[in-house]
């Protein structure tokens, strides 16, 4: 597919070659650690700035048409803005370039971890991760809302989003769509969209719905198959069916839904303990690319506990099916509604609709915050039913003092020091260490 290098407002003599492109979109891919802002950061500075391969009102168009779309807003800003360079094979480098690198290496440390991670020292070192976690995530929870909550009627989102996930245990993706008809029902604020700087690209209505079928057809063709190979009820359909739900429902980043899959995973499926869980997360934080990533973790520990003994060749198995049915919908996505970024962009009711998802993101957020921190403070509490409320108690446990020094040391890290993440990791995993062994 051709494209016209001023729909994205740059300069023609500067368009790249593809190859050009191509070793851009590696380098993005394997520096690209930090999380989304980071990310973004990055591939501004990269394609904006430094060869204005997109004007800077093309690249703000597409972050906010990404922002609109369920899965990683970044890995989705590199696919789109390939596409916008050279069409479906730039989306695609560009796509594959962001997830791979952090993949092969999640999948390196999946198998360490199902070798090692019993180890008294390992043990010891993902202490002192988890509390650098727990930090990371409150600080994700304290800037979102400062971006997210600018009326009173987002606070009030925001705090049903967290009463209903954390108290009544209703499922994500009720609390999405629930958010999302408040933002249109309650008319919530939205920031102002500038006129675009480019021309829109057209494409017809037939072309739009074969793109879409052919993508829906990759998606869903491997969980058939599966179904049928396997049987509806084993592992392998339902690690399927599992990440593709939530795949459609991962708004506001892996922070946001991660409390939803924890609970799944853990309690539904028995897949993995709250522990694991919480190293899986605290992994995922040293890998490039998105956070995401850390569903693969989950999917290849499932796999390699379908049966005795635990097998790497199933984990790698089960890694490579998370990954396929966790990012295809995102190619799914953007080849799909890319040529209409602009119109969408100028739509109110969908700035509206995303107002209120972001609210309701908050209250994801917080809602993960609370249970990291029970989990990594209170070694012992445990949750009990009072009819419809599910409440919390610290059983016999008492306040982990070390693990909140931890957590308290990586906040004055990342916040006072400012500290590269992988650092504030390490001198966490190492100081956990040295306080095991006192």
């Amino acid at each position: 597919m051709s494209v016209d290098r001023r729909a994205i407002g740059g300069d023609i003599s500067q368009s790249p070659g593809y190859w050009s492109a191509f070793w851009v979109w590696a380098r993005i891919g394997l520096l690209s650690f930090g999380g989304p802002a980071g990310q973004i950061a990055l591939m501004h500075t990269e394609l904006v700035d430094n060869r204005r391969w997109l004007s800077e009102r093309g690249f703000l168009d597409a972050l906010n048409f990404c922002m609109l779309l369920p899965g990683p807003e970044a890995m989705q800003i590199a696919t789109y803005c390939g596409w916008r360079l050279h069409g479906l094979r730039g989306g695609l480098t560009a796509g594959l370039w962001f997830v791979l690198p952090g993949a092969a290496l999640m999948a390196l440390l999946a198998g360490l971890y199902l070798t090692y991670g019993a180890l008294d020292w390992v043990q010891q070192g993902f202490v002192g991760i988890k509390a650098a976690v727990l930090a990371l995530v409150v600080l994700a929870f304290w800037k979102i809302a400062r971006r997210a909550l600018a009326s009173l009627a987002h606070w009030w989102v925001a705090a049903a989003s967290f009463v209903g996930l954390f108290f009544l245990t209703l499922p994500y993706p009720l609390m999405i769509a629930a958010a999302a008809l408040a933002g249109l029902l309650l008319r919530l604020p939205t920031s102002g969209s500038e006129p675009h700087d480019y021309p829109i690209v057209g494409r017809s209505f037939g072309a739009t719905l074969k793109v879409a079928l052919s993508w829906l057809l990759a998606w869903f063709a491997p969980i058939l198959a599966l179904g049928l190979a396997t049987g509806w009820a084993s592992t392998w359909s339902h690690i399927a069916r599992f990440f593709s739900q939530l795949a459609v429902v991962t708004f506001g980043g892996a922070y946001a839904v991660l409390a939803y899959m924890a609970q799944a995973a853990v309690e539904t499926h028995g897949w993995l303990s709250a522990q694991e869980m919480l190293d899986a997360l605290g992994l995922a934080e040293t890998t490039p690319g998105p956070l995401i990533l850390v569903t693969e973790f989950v999917g290849a520990i499932a796999a390699a506990r379908i049966e005795e003994p635990l097998s790497l060749w199933r984990a790698s198995l089960g890694a490579g099916l998370t990954l396929y049915v966790t990012f295809v919908p995102c190619f799914l996505w953007i080849f799909t509604f890319a040529p209409y970024i602009a119109r969408l962009n100028a739509v109110p009711a969908l700035r509206r609709v995303l107002s209120g998802i972001s609210a309701a993101v908050v209250g994801a957020v917080l809602n993960l915050s609370a249970w990291f921190a029970l989990q990594t403070l209170w070694p012992g509490a445990g949750s009990f039913q009072v009819g419809p409320l599910r409440l919390w108690s610290l059983g016999q446990g008492t306040l982990d003092l070390h693990a909140l020094a931890l957590v308290a040391f990586a906040a004055v890290l990342l916040v006072r020091l400012k500290l590269p993440l992988l650092l504030v990791l390490g001198l966490s995993a190492f100081s956990a260490f040295l306080i095991g062994n006192l």
